[in-house]
């Protein structure tokens, strides 16, 4: 039986759609992992050191800052509470221009940057498995979101 042009408008309609969500999710988690990442990735000219975490709140975490050679002393500074933060922990940071802001280095820093990612390839692999019925590519694309997710976990 052959299929009629509306059946056929309505079925590229419908992928059309599908890609979409998929465009959305997929540059929607991009964006907000790049907000963190690239003070990770173009690091250069920015203040770095180690902060040795002093106490934890409801959403951020402070402590006491130590820089490298060439960074300015600062005498205290703020980073976003995660999981991987606690009392008395130390780890290597570059400070958010302009603030006492300051992001994790380091591989287990990056992999935290891009867990928005992470999440958003999962959900987009639904997506393309379902909506758009791209099984393999559907597998791929959520195994990769999943192991960075699984990476960042090891790391931290």
């Amino acid at each position: 039986m052959k299929r009629s042009s509306s059946h056929r408008a309505a079925a590229a309609g419908r992928r059309v759609a599908m890609g979409l969500v998929v465009l959305v999710l997929l540059v929607a988690g991009a964006w907000s992992s790049w907000d963190t990442a690239h003070h990770i990735v173009l690091a250069k000219g920015r203040d770095h050191g180690t902060v040795t975490v002093t106490g934890c709140g409801e959403e951020k975490c402070t402590g006491s800052f130590t820089p490298d050679a060439v960074s300015r002393e600062r005498p205290r500074v703020t980073l976003d509470r995660s999981v991987a933060a606690r009392e008395g922990d130390r780890f290597p940071v570059v400070v958010k221009p302009g603030s006492d802001a300051v992001v994790r280095t380091g591989l287990p820093g990056f992999l935290h940057a891009w867990v928005p990612l992470a999440g958003a390839l999962v959900l987009a692999a639904f997506v393309i498995g379902g909506g758009l019925r791209m099984v393999r590519t559907a597998w791929g694309v959520g195994t990769a979101g999943a192991a960075l997710l699984v990476a960042t976990f090891v790391a931290l």
